[in-house]
C-alpha cells in the first residue's frame, strides 16, 4: 500500500469519459480516497467555472488545478493560492501569430473565456466535437476583436488556446511554437487544439506549489492525465498515472498505464495502488 496524501486527475479522457460522464465506479474510489484523507485534486485546461457541475459539485474537493495550472484555486475559500499569467503584450502577439493560419482562437482571462465574434459565429466548423461546441459556445464570451479587447483591458491572460480544422498544420505549428514562443508553453489537451500558457503554468509546477502549500511530500502525490498537458504532472508526482487511452508520449513519462478512461481507468489504478493488498 502507497502511502498518498494527494490525488490529482485530468478531467477530459481521464477521469470522464467519452461522453464526459463520472463512472459509478470512479466516483466510489474516490469518495472512499477522501474519507480517508486524501487530497481529491481536479487539474484541468478548463477554468473552474467551466468544469463539468458534476465535479465541481463533489463534495470532497477543496483544490483545483486549472487552466493547465495557471491557477490554483481554492474551492471552499474563493481564493486563488498561486497562479502564473501571460503578459497580455505577449498574448497579442500569439493571436497575431494564429491570424495568419487557418483556426480560430480564444483566450482565458480572469477565470472566463473570450473570444472574437466571428470565431464565435464559426466555431461548428473547427469543434472537435458537440462537446467540444458546446464548451466553447457556453463558455467564451464573444468580443468584437479579442486583440483589442485585451489592449483595452491591459492585464494579463490565463491561456491563449487555438482549434485547427487541419490536423498537419496542428502537428507543424506544434512543432514551430515553442521555438517562435520560448518563453510559452504550448501544448494540447483535445485532439484538435493548441493551449499557449504561461511559462511557470503547467500542472507539474502547480501540484509542487500545491503540494508544498498542503505541507504534503511530493513523493506522496499520485496523478493521472491522457494528454500532453499533464506530462509535467505525472513526472512531478510521487506515480504518475497514464491512462489506456493516453498519447504516446504521455504513456512513456507515466510510472504506470492504467485502463481507459470508458473503463474506469482511475478506479482500477487507485485500487492497485493504494488497496490492492488491503
Amino acid at each position: 500500500m502507497h502511502n498518498i496524501k494527494l490525488i490529482a486527475l485530468d478531467l477530459d479522457g481521464t477521469l470522464l469519459d467519452s461522453d464526459k460522464n463520472l463512472s459509478y465506479e470512479n466516483s466510489a474510489a474516490l469518495e472512499k480516497a477522501a474519507e480517508q484523507g486524501i487530497e481529491i485534486v481536479p487539474a484541468t485546461g478548463r477554468f473552474y467555472l467551466g468544469m463539468p457541475e458534476i465535479i465541481r459539485k463533489l463534495p470532497y474537493v477543496r483544490y483545483v488545478i486549472s487552466i493547465n495550472g495557471a491557477q490554483v484555486y481554492d474551492v471552499v475559500n474563493g481564493r486563488t493560492v498561486c497562479g502564473s499569467e501571460i503578459p497580455w503584450e505577449r498574448a497579442v502577439s500569439v493571436m497575431e501569430r494564429f491570424d495568419g493560419i487557418d483556426v480560430i482562437y480564444d483566450c482565458y482571462q480572469d477565470g472566463w473565456g473570450r473570444i472574437t465574434q466571428r470565431f464565435y459565429d464559426t466555431a461548428d466548423r473547427y469543434a472537435a466535437n458537440i462537446h467540444s461546441l458546446e464548451m466553447i459556445k457556453n463558455l467564451r464570451t464573444p468580443v468584437p476583436e479579442l486583440k483589442e479587447y485585451l489592449k483595452q483591458q491591459a492585464h494579463g491572460v490565463q491561456k491563449v488556446q487555438a482549434f485547427f480544422k487541419d490536423m498537419e498544420l496542428r502537428s507543424e505549428m506544434l512543432g514551430k511554437l515553442p521555438a517562435e514562443f520560448p518563453d510559452l508553453v504550448v501544448t494540447t489537451s483535445i485532439v484538435n487544439n493548441i493551449e499557449v500558457n504561461s511559462r511557470e503554468a503547467t500542472k507539474g509546477n502547480a501540484l509542487k506549489k500545491l503540494a508544498e502549500h498542503l505541507g504534503i511530500p511530493i513523493s506522496q502525490t499520485m496523478a493521472f492525465g491522457d494528454d500532453l498537458n499533464d506530462i509535467t504532472m505525472l513526472k512531478a508526482a510521487g506515480i504518475g498515472v497514464a491512462m489506456g487511452n493516453a498519447d504516446a508520449e504521455v504513456k512513456r513519462a507515466a510510472e504506470f498505464i492504467t485502463d481507459d478512461c470508458n473503463n474506469s481507468g482511475v478506479a482500477n489504478a487507485v485500487k492497485h495502488f493504494l488497496w490492492e493488498n488491503d
